[in-house]
């Protein structure tokens, strides 16, 4: 029953609240102060959003879900089964909408500003809010060939599932940012993935496992401290997530150098996870003993490494990048009953996992090119590299602990018609081997999609 009322009537109420606080001023009506910006905006405070639709085709698919925050599986999963035609939301971008502004602190504190953000996901295909968690308990004790659409997320029917901070701004200092905040990972991969981290065509969009350096949870942190400081072309980040907070596992800390040159942009990161948590469905065995809207769980310690660069040259940019995670067995271990983000409770967790530890490197290259002002070209090819840590080097499907990869390439054309709105069309093609195709119904994916997107 929480769940339904915050998805029925959260969101609305939050965006009714929000509009006269940016439309009300003296009688003013909902236009910007400045209005060559193009934003809606007032007082410095601006409201914004994203609607994103399309129709998809995938030769081994599963249905759509109302809650999984992509909607379709256009990546290989292991449930991928009969070819799936239909409605497939968020296919560059997740719809969103959101309130962000900035205040000058004046006289008391020259040159500082207050700044803040809240912002939350939404399904156009049912107006709930994205809940992965959720889509997994939907699936407990289904078969796989019976399935949704389902996995993992950041965004598990909270109010404000992307990002709720407020901080303040200096231009010599920095800024300085707490609350619920994307990890440095995520803000990179925003800016070095081709395919923007799109869920229809980019692996490591879709997955959040690069995003929170091994478990897709963790690409958004609650509770987090996060500061920025830029010195002339250089940039340097640091974010830190306090531990004891419901759902958040242990404690997170990342580092992040890079800088800007006469074209090229590079970052390096390190990040360190405390008793992260991966979360699935419970088996037909599992559902018949624990509770019906419980999930189970892999629980463990992670360290990444990345190295990310971008090149641009006129109308051509080129990415690259990669990360290495490596896995091992938590430091605290979690018990049955713990109670996961959006209030999910664990009822079976497995923390012995990576006795042998496990190490997991992500690679990706790719292009944008603007064949126009309004048209653009984007290509990618996304590697998943699991090494193996059964013990014995296997190198087969026999078990998911043997050295396996996944591969991906996709291509999409993104056409402007106005500033706001754009169509879009492309496809995915991906595919598992070995030790990552361990108990999949099927190996490889064909998804093209074609959609429409609204921002503001």
């Amino acid at each position: 029953m929480r769940g339904k009322i915050v998805k029925r009537f959260l969101l609305p109420t939050a965006i009714l609240l929000a509009l006269p606080i940016v439309a009300r001023a003296d009688d003013t009506t909902l236009t910007a102060p400045h209005p060559d910006d193009g934003t809606l905006t007032l007082y410095g405070i601006t409201l914004y959003g994203t609607i994103d639709l399309g129709v998809a085709y995938q030769t081994h698919g599963a249905p759509l879900s109302s809650d999984f925050p992509p909607g379709t599986e256009s990546l290989i999963s292991k449930n991928s089964n009969e070819h799936y035609f239909g409605v497939s939301p968020n296919g560059l971008s997740q719809s969103k909408i959101g309130l962000k502004g900035s205040e000058d602190l004046g006289d008391a504190a020259p040159g500082w500003k207050a700044i803040f953000k809240l912002e939350t996901g939404f399904q156009p295909t049912s107006g709930n809010l994205p809940d992965g968690l959720g889509s997994l308990a939907h699936n407990n004790g289904v078969a796989l060939n019976q399935q949704t659409s389902a996995g993992d997320s950041s965004r598990d029917g909270q109010p404000f599932n992307s990002e709720a901070y407020v901080g303040v701004n200096s231009p010599q200092f920095g800024t300085l940012t707490f609350g619920r905040q994307n990890s440095l990972e995520l803000d990179n991969i925003l800016i070095y993935d081709p395919q923007g981290a799109s869920n229809a065509f980019s692996v490591i969009g879709y997955s959040g496992a690069a995003a929170g350096f091994g478990s897709t949870e963790d690409a958004r942190l609650d509770s987090a401290m996060k500061y920025l400081l830029k010195v002339d072309a250089a940039h340097f980040e640091a974010l830190y997530q306090f531990s004891g907070t419901s759902g958040t596992g242990g404690s997170a800390y990342e580092f992040d150098v890079g800088g800007d040159w006469a074209g090229l942009s590079v970052d390096a990161l390190y990040n360190a996870k405390k008793d992260e948590i991966s979360a699935s469905s419970l088996t037909a065995e599992q559902f018949l003993v624990e509770p019906a809207n419980s999930l189970s769980a892999t629980v463990f310690d992670s360290t990444a490494y990345s190295l990310l660069a971008k090149y641009s040259i006129e109308q051509l940019q080129l990415y690259a990048g990669s990360e290495r995670i490596l896995f091992d067995n938590p430091s605290n271990p979690l018990q049955p009953g713990y109670s996961d983000i959006g209030g999910y409770t664990l009822s079976v967790i497995n923390d012995k996992a990576y006795t042998n530890n496990k190490m997991l490197d992500i690679y990706w290259l790719g292009a944008k090119y603007a064949i126009t002002p309004d048209l653009d070209l984007r290509g990618a090819w996304y590697h998943y590299y699991q090494h193996s840590f059964k013990g014995n080097g296997c190198t087969n499907n026999t078990n998911s602990a043997c050295s396996g990869t996944l591969d991906a390439f996709s291509l999409v054309a993104d056409y402007r018609l106005t500033k706001r709105f754009d169509l879009y069309g492309g496809v995915m093609d991906s595919q598992v081997a070995r030790g990552l195709a361990q108990g999949y119904l099927n190996t490889s994916t064909f998804a093209p999609q074609v959609g429409a997107r609204f921002q503001f």
